[in-house]
């Protein structure tokens, strides 16, 4: 494809080289960031959206877009053809900052600030995000404590694993998001006849022991390499056995003067400063063994927590992560200082479940403390925010059965992601 094929609509004049208006193209293979692009127009930066066709009806806000380009491609990640086609727009427009909306385009904006020599994580930093592998030996570098596991590249280390460390296991790709992909196996030969069916991919994949424990996520907002912001949350059950298993989807925020929040904390500061993530927002889980009390890192992504967790974020502490990060990449575009917002001390609990109707009606769910509902065929969502955790994990604790019985739907997971 020949970048002179992109869509665009619609156009402004291409733009002067301003310092104090920078250009940020923003790529994404998913329907999300509107906060984003919303606060960097407020802030004066030239907006440019790199999308695909699939999306280019998706209700953005045109308001804060300067420029909309989409292209006739499956995915953004396609070389070379997003490598030409960023770099035909750089050749009237001075990018400033490329920033990847969602987690399958992170690694292509890390190859595109490479290719154009631009500030921001290059193609091997973002690895450190994307790539479970990259992410667990660079933590297990910097001594933060990871489950045991294995590259599934050689055979007689994985046979050597698996006699070493006792089941169950976890063959996890490298490359996709969140549970996706993943399979829980209890005897090697399982992990064997996988190995076998997927050839000459198995590279792409790891072995990790399966730990049973509580699942948390730490989401934050970086600042030259320190966190200047983070929440603590704790999933109700682990998206693993959600996505796998069905069921409902929750998550709600800790107290951040608990002595969980306290722990997370610490080992989230230790997996920013591994992974080398200087800028930006993280969104980083952790579980809680039950063999020995301690948090262990699991995934690591460069990004907004998915599956409205941000909305989630913002009820209990009033700080919108999208809003901090183009605020952060405004600032370091303009050679000027960021300060991250004061947290307020709210509590506030989410969940979300597939439906059987295309659009459920939650109009029962009515308590005063539901302050969000998610409006999007098949799909039912809650936000519920009060004053104590106690309220906040009653209403949850209801609402889940009842959302459940009432709605919940399920489909047969994906092994990787649609495009």
């Amino acid at each position: 494809m020949s970048a002179l094929s992109m869509s665009a609509s619609p156009t402004r004049p291409q733009n002067a080289v301003i310092p104090d208006v920078p250009t940020i193209l923003c790529l994404s293979s998913y329907f999300k960031g509107n906060a984003f692009l919303q606060e960097a127009k407020r802030l004066g930066a030239h907006v440019i959206l790199v999308t695909i066709d699939e999306l280019k009806d998706d209700p953005w806000d045109h308001a804060a877009i300067d420029e909309f380009f989409h292209l006739p491609i499956a995915g953004l990640s396609k070389q070379p053809d997003i490598t030409y086609a960023v770099s035909y727009l750089a050749r009237s427009r001075v990018i400033d900052r490329i920033v990847a909306l969602d987690d399958f385009d992170v690694e292509t904006a890390g190859d595109l600030r490479e290719h154009l020599r631009m500030a921001g994580m290059g193609a091997s930093e973002a690895r450190l995000v994307r790539d479970k592998l990259a992410m667990r030996v660079a933590a297990q570098a910097a001594g933060v404590m990871i489950p045991p596991f294995v590259h599934t590249l050689n055979h007689a280390q994985v046979a050597d694993f698996m006699a070493r460390v006792p089941p169950p296991w976890v063959l996890k790709p490298r490359g996709e998001a969140s549970a996706m992909g993943i399979r829980k196996l209890h005897h090697a030969d399982e992990l064997w006849a996988r190995l076998n069916e997927l050839g000459d991919r198995q590279s792409f994949y790891l072995l990790e022991q399966f730990i049973p424990g509580d699942v948390y996520h730490v989401d934050s907002v970086i600042w030259d390499g320190e966190v200047l912001f983070s929440a603590a949350s704790k999933y109700g059950v682990p998206p693993m056995a959600v996505y796998h298993g069905g069921g409902v989807f929750a998550t709600s925020n800790v107290a951040s003067t608990s002595q969980e929040a306290a722990g997370l904390a610490v080992a989230n500061s230790a997996v920013v400063h591994a992974l080398q993530m200087r800028r930006g927002v993280g969104h980083i889980e952790f579980i809680h063994s039950h063999a020995d009390g301690k948090f262990y890192f699991l995934e690591a992504a460069g990004r907004v927590g998915g599956a409205s967790i941000d909305l989630m974020i913002e009820h209990a502490t009033g700080v919108n992560l999208w809003r901090e990060w183009a605020r952060l990449e405004v600032a370091q575009a303009r050679h000027e200082s960021y300060t991250a917002p004061v947290p307020e001390q709210h509590f506030a609990g989410l969940l979300v479940s597939l439906a059987r109707q295309e659009w459920p009606d939650t109009s029962a769910y009515n308590d005063a403390e539901v302050v969000w509902r998610l409006h999007k065929k098949h799909h039912v969502g809650l936000i519920v925010r009060a004053e104590t955790s106690a309220r906040v994990q009653e209403l949850l604790a209801g609402y889940t059965d009842r959302v459940a019985r009432d709605f919940t739907s399920s489909e047969p997971p994906l092994e990787h992601a649609p495009h």
